[in-house]
């Protein structure tokens, strides 16, 4: 049996991506309110892994992450991209006259912004986690509160659905990392079948420094699919980058990282694992 730290409770975005990803395995998860309890988890107990949103195709990159990742010293052995889609949900009892509030968590509540905007009588609450919510009003029997969230945390919960599929976008797709303690990367992955990677690194704040970098990964044919800056605090105007790439020869791949090291600073790989399939 595998335990998987998430970030939420039982029919979160994280419990589905979790269980696509390990289809077919036996889970045991351990629930968290937030990304740093994730990462403390594997901190205390390596043979915990970690489900960890990295980006969505509406809301952008979930920047704090990317740090608590470094910072971590986690490894990242695979991803996963689940399609995201919102309901709104309510206790039996209420309908569309009665409900006031709709509570979620901010970036779903971002995402369901148009349809938000044309029910203006409800009032719109941030919480931690969409699958929280729906347990909360459910266990608190809340008349007059809806939550958004998935239809699957919905049925978990016992609450009624008002109308699914609500997000503004419906090509709204999150991509998870599936991390641990480095000493056990090797089970959960397959390095020989690696086709990407997630590195960061400084560089001298000197002309060109970047395009250097990246001019020598497209001579190796390396293929540059993420590039994100984050300030170092402490050092005006210097940055680390953030990068992803995908290749289809390891050994070329390594070349490429050997040629690019003398150029920049505190140069780490993330990860290297296989590029996830885009959902249909």
């Amino acid at each position: 049996m595998k335990r998987i730290a998430i970030q939420g409770l039982v029919g979160s975005f994280h419990d589905m991506a979790a269980h696509q990803y390990f289809d077919g395995e036996q889970l045991q998860l351990i629930c968290c309110s937030t990304f740093e309890e994730v990462f403390e988890n594997i901190h205390r107990d390596p043979t915990v892994i970690g489900m960890a949103a990295i980006e969505n195709t509406i809301a952008g990159s979930l920047l704090h992450n990317y740090e608590l990742l470094r910072d971590s010293g986690a490894t990242v052995v695979g991803e996963h991209k689940l399609h995201i889609s919102h309901c709104i949900c309510c206790m039996e009892e209420d309908n569309w006259e009665t409900i006031q509030e709709v509570h979620s968590h901010p970036v779903a509540l971002m995402q369901c912004r148009g349809f938000l905007a044309n029910h203006p009588q409800l009032k719109a609450v941030e919480c931690e986690d969409t699958a929280g919510s729906a347990k909360f009003i459910a266990e608190n029997k809340c008349r007059g509160w809806a939550a958004i969230c998935s239809a699957d945390a919905a049925k978990i919960y016992g609450l009624k659905v008002l109308e699914d599929h609500i997000e503004d976008n419906k090509h709204n797709f999150t991509r998870f990392l599936v991390v641990c303690d480095p000493r056990k990367a090797d089970f959960l992955r397959s390095l020989e079948k690696s086709d990407k990677a997630s590195l960061v690194f400084s560089l001298p704040h000197e002309e060109g420094s970047l395009s250097q970098v990246l001019s020598i990964m497209s001579f190796y044919k390396i293929n540059l699919t993420k590039i994100q800056s984050l300030p170092i605090i402490g050092q005006e105007w210097q940055y680390l980058f953030y990068v992803d790439v995908t290749y289809d020869n390891l050994t070329r791949y390594r070349q490429s990282i050997d040629a690019i090291a003398p150029l920049t600073q505190e140069l780490k790989i993330l990860g290297e694992y296989q590029n996830g399939k885009q959902p249909e």
